[in-house]
């Protein structure tokens, strides 16, 4: 048991150590700004941006090392004062108008805007083509049947006939 505890208390101070001298230079981990008002409108900010990797997450929610470097490299343009349409510009010339979780509309994302209603008209179509065909499993109507064979149907319901 003791052993256990001893294995216990160095792997603490191991990971403890190792947390110390964690790099805080590294770009895949958040630095928050200093001011707490212009941190909590940059993080507004991030809020509208699409993580380029996760794409339905924007980069405020996003785990991702490069969202992280996004929303490092836009505090340090919020610091530098630039404006949030400035800082939009930069983020389209670099990764185009899917960066932005609400793109414009203008002919390039036409697609984006149009997209879903194209493909649930083209769903609609296709459901309402295999309605207005006749169904391959509805039960065929039967032929009229003769006089001799309504006789037999007769016989053969009252149990005269058993041939």
């Amino acid at each position: 048991m003791m052993t256990v505890l001893r294995w216990v208390a160095v792997l603490a101070l191991v990971i403890g150590a190792q947390l110390a001298q964690a790099d805080v230079t590294d770009p895949t981990r958040d630095h928050p700004l200093p001011d707490p008002a212009m941190e909590a409108q940059a993080r507004a900010f991030m809020r509208d941006i699409r993580c380029v990797v996760c794409q339905s997450q924007s980069i405020d929610e996003s785990d991702a090392e490069i969202a992280a470097q996004l929303r490092n490299a836009i505090r340090e343009q919020w610091a530098a004062g630039k404006s949030p349409d400035e800082i939009r510009d930069f983020l389209v010339a670099r990764y185009g108008d899917f960066v932005l979780l609400k793109p414009p509309f203008k002919p390039e994302t036409l697609l984006l805007w149009a997209g879903p209603f194209v493909l649930v008209a083209i769903g609609l179509g296709v459901i309402l083509m295999q309605r207005r065909r006749k169904d391959p499993t509805a039960p065929v109507a039967a032929p009229e049947l003769s006089e001799n064979e309504r006789a037999r149907v007769e016989r053969l319901l009252k149990g005269e006939d058993a041939s």
